[in-house]
């Protein structure tokens, strides 16, 4: 990752997809508002949207979809399967519902939210059926430690092309990088922001003010820069625009570095090492 970034960058996954490397993340944004929202963030020029059926706003995010005339290829959609939808043919009725939900034939990438035990691996090949009936463009999972995706990719076909996980400098989970990197699995990191408990952070204020950038910028730019695909919440205008104004300056390497080391195993989410 480079200065070059752009928000219309994209990385091409595993299978030959690309996928965006900055989303829009709708997690605890309603139908209604997402119908709102997503159209700001398209006309500011995101082409990814991140959902789930546990959202429960995939009806909104189709919708909005429908309603922005962008063509339905030129847009990055994501949803996932949800922890009581696990097993072959409850994971097929699964997507089924959710495409009806999103008014779609198809989505570009279905993830299994977390790893439900003794269940994921036959849950995955309902994944790998949905792929080859064309259901979605890209399978993948969310919240899988490395334990998780060893058991996974044993008794499997498809590796999978997203890990999506909790992901900061405060979570900086260098070891699943570095596996999903050697695996060909691209990390994508959901709650970058750390749902804002560490906007105020004095060290972190200290960098932000060397680039003239807010923190969440600074953190936002971290994560491109770590090579991750990145997908901020944003619930107003206002932080669509700023989330998305992080293609205009680099963090040097030394301010990396520095960023690198504010790890402290934060978890802002539930933790799935807990489950592993």
């Amino acid at each position: 990752m480079n200065n070059t970034m752009k928000l219309n960058t994209k990385i091409t996954l595993n299978n030959g997809v690309q996928i965006p490397i900055l989303g829009l993340g709708t997690w605890k944004i309603g139908d209604s508002k997402v119908e709102e929202i997503i159209p700001s963030a398209l006309n500011i020029g995101y082409r990814h949207i991140d959902t789930a059926a546990t959202y429960q706003n995939e009806v909104g995010a189709g919708k909005a979809l429908l309603k922005s005339g962008i063509a339905r290829e030129d847009v990055f959609i994501t949803t996932k399967l949800w922890n009581t939808d696990h097993g072959y043919d409850k994971a097929i009725a699964a997507c089924d519902k959710s495409l009806q939900n999103l008014g779609l034939s198809y989505v570009d990438l279905y993830l299994i939210h977390w790893p439900v035990a003794d269940l994921f691996i036959e849950t995955w090949a309902a994944m790998e059926e949905l792929l080859a009936s064309g259901k979605c463009r890209a399978i993948g999972v969310s919240n899988f430690t490395i334990k998780h995706l060893e058991s996974l990719m044993k008794q499997s076909t498809i590796i999978p092309a997203v890990n999506q996980v909790e992901f900061s400098p405060y979570l900086y989970q260098k070891e699943l990088l570095d596996f999903c990197i050697s695996q060909g699995i691209q990390l994508e990191a959901y709650s970058p922001l750390t749902r804002g408990n560490k906007l105020a952070n004095p060290k972190l204020a200290e960098i932000a003010e060397r680039y003239g950038k807010s923190t969440a910028q600074i953190l936002i730019r971290w994560s491109l820069q770590t090579g991750l695909v990145v997908i901020p919440k944003a619930s107003s205008p206002v932080h669509l625009r700023e989330n998305a104004d992080v293609f205009n300056f680099e963090i040097s390497a030394d301010d990396m570095q520095i960023l690198n080391s504010f790890n402290e195993d934060l978890h802002i989410c539930w933790n799935p090492e807990k489950e592993a």
